[in-house]
């Protein structure tokens, strides 16, 4: 059987420099540098902390341990909007069920489904703050989430044991892409979708359908129709067009 290492050097690794882990609001530096180290054991380079409590220091770069060069290319975003809008996949990490249910991968189905699409557009994998991980606002940013099947009865994983579990599984797809038939879909980046969940909320509102006062749970009920159906890229000019003769139907009986 041929070697692990050998068939990875024959495989275009610049895949995983695409491959973007993100951190949200982490408060403990030396997270950020044993995640350095998880990911550049994978052979993932692509780090970006949004809103870390503290830049990663001194403690960072000790627990990173030889990933040095990953922790000191880290980019530092403010918000997870902006740390993932040219991604065209994105999957956060759910420790817990929440009050509307999302779409669902296990962590080697993650791991495929990045490796699949990565060929076309950068994508992200994000994860928590260490005490009570995603907000339910930025998970509804994600397309899918992903849990780690731990223990039920002791569950507890920190951060860097998360990512280092989730990114091999990311090696795993990598190393057997072969086998892995890439979507052909061409599907829009995250930063189209906001603009047009923003333009879907501004047309409803027009047509009273959502009430400013009391926008109640509709934006995000279809933030999860979409984000399960998962619109092509064509599919989402035509849901744009079809808002814009709403507009100008409304904009001409003013």
């Amino acid at each position: 059987m041929p070697n692990s290492e050998n068939t990875a050097a024959n495989l275009d690794t610049s895949l995983l420099a695409n491959v973007r882990i993100v951190l949200v609001n982490t408060s403990h530096t030396g997270n950020i540098g044993s995640t350095a180290r998880a990911m550049k054991t994978m052979g993932l380079s692509q780090l970006v902390l949004v809103d870390p409590i503290d830049k990663p220091d001194g403690k960072a770069s000790a627990l990173a341990a030889g990933a040095g060069d990953v922790l000191a290319n880290a980019k530092i975003v403010s918000t997870l909007e902006e740390a993932v809008q040219d991604c065209g996949l994105v999957v956060g990490t759910s420790a817990r069920s929440r009050t509307l249910p999302w779409p669902m991968l296990e962590p080697r189905e993650c791991g495929e489904k990045l490796i699949g699409e990565v060929q076309k557009y950068p994508v992200a994998l994000v994860f928590g703050r260490e005490n009570n991980g995603l907000s339910n606002e930025e998970l509804q940013q994600c397309h899918f989430h992903v849990c780690i099947p731990a223990n039920p009865e002791y569950s507890s994983l920190n951060l860097a044991a998360a990512v280092q579990t989730l990114c091999y599984e990311i090696r795993m797809a990598f190393l057997n892409q072969s086998r892995i038939k890439s979507e052909p879909n061409e599907y829009p980046l995250a930063d189209d979708l906001e603009r047009f969940y923003s333009h879907l909320e501004q047309t409803l509102s027009k047509t009273n359908f959502i009430i400013p006062q009391h926008p109640g749970m509709v934006m995000t009920k279809l933030r999860r129709l979409f984000n399960r159906a998962r619109p092509e890229t064509q599919e989402l000019n035509i849901l744009r067009g079809i808002l814009a003769s709403v507009d100008k139907s409304i904009k001409a009986k003013d």
